[in-house]
């Protein structure tokens, strides 16, 4: 039994900590191709202003996939077990799609005029037209949607199990996957931020799709979880590289995971902190930005009074430097998946 124990564990750890290791080995290079090609922007919450790698996408998904095709070379080579394989390649072709999104919106953004003559107008970087910024993620869901990923019956409060036919792979599947997507994007810009809480939340999701014994959605989300850890090495304040493309594959992992898992509950209380953010958004019309400006002493306050996200609460609760900041919203993060976890054996 200890043996076999050991066997389950290395078949799941052994590709999440490959892609800890191949993430943290290759972004340092990635990092400085980056800087050399120009594809830079400016921390604009420090006083230097310095020009920061814009794109650590390609270290996190390189790590990303090569512990998920390890994974798939242990189950086809060794085990023979191949069940569920298509839905993992369907999950992957949907996090690319998205990644390819994010790297689009990177690039045309480094090469369009700065919004205005404000400090943070002067420095803003829009890339793909804001219009298009909800809407776009929607073809990456074609792939999950085409191998009918999921389960179509979902047990509704109140109402029962409901059979949702085709209206689950052609409606909800991209829906989730354009509402988690966005959602991840909008909390954000803060060093250490998006790598931080999206471990904590892919490691919780990870971890419940493991002991559910959902070793497809398990899989997936530990290997990106660990290579975010990797990521977060280099992002941590003071930031050696920005998120840029990978705010909106964070939300397209969430949503694969659990569409391929069938654990919509459990991973719709780990998103609580980004339901709540993308509201606080929605009040201004998604015009908000998460940011705070640097003050004298080094705390970071918002630009007005008006709570527009979870960052903007924290810097009015007391004096926080953008570091803090960061650790009290992934510390909250922490705290929802603990909640999750104990209150999901009741719902």
């Amino acid at each position: 039994m200890i043996e076999l124990n050991s066997i389950i564990n290395l078949r799941i750890f052994g590709p999440a900590f490959l892609s800890l290791i191949i993430s943290y080995l290759t972004l340092p290079y990635f990092n400085r191709y980056m800087k050399a090609a120009g594809i830079v922007g400016i921390d604009i919450m420090k006083e230097n202003g310095k020009k920061i790698p814009d794109m650590g996408g390609p270290g996190v998904i390189t790590g990303f996939l090569l512990g998920v095709f390890f994974f798939i070379a242990i189950e086809g080579f060794v085990y023979s077990r191949l069940e569920g394989i298509v839905y993992i390649l369907a999950a992957l072709n949907t996090i690319l799609i998205i990644t390819l999104i994010g790297i689009f919106d990177t690039l045309t953004a480094l090469i369009r005029r700065r919004e205005g003559r404000g400090f943070f107008e002067k420095y803003k970087k829009i890339g793909i037209p804001r219009w298009l910024y909800f809407f776009i993620p929607l073809p990456a869901a074609v792939p999950l949607s085409a191998v009918n990923a999921g389960v179509s019956k979902m047990n509704l409060p109140l109402i029962g199990v409901v059979e949702l036919g085709l209206w689950y792979p052609l409606v909800l599947v991209p829906l989730a996957v354009l509402c988690c997507s966005n959602a991840t994007n909008f909390l954000a810009g803060f060093n250490g931020l998006e790598a931080g809480m999206g471990f904590v939340m892919l490691t919780a999701i990870g971890a419940y799709a493991f002991i559910q014994n959902r070793i497809n959605a398990s899989i997936i989300s530990l290997c990106f979880a660990f290579s975010l850890l990797a990521f977060l090495r280099y992002n941590w304040y003071p930031a050696k590289v920005f998120p840029g493309d990978l705010n909106y594959t964070i939300g397209a992992v969430v949503a694969s995971v659990t569409i391929i898992g069938n654990m919509e509950k459990f991973v719709i209380l780990c998103f609580i902190p980004y339901v709540i953010e993308a509201f606080l958004k929605a009040a201004s019309r998604f015009e908000a930005e998460s940011y705070g400006i640097l003050q004298d002493n080094g705390v970071v306050k918002p630009r007005n009074d008006k709570i527009r996200g979870l960052t903007h609460l924290v810097m009015i609760s007391g004096d926080f430097k953008e570091w803090q900041v960061s650790l009290i919203l992934i510390i909250f993060e922490l705290l929802v998946c603990l909640f999750a976890f104990i209150v999901i054996p009741y719902i």
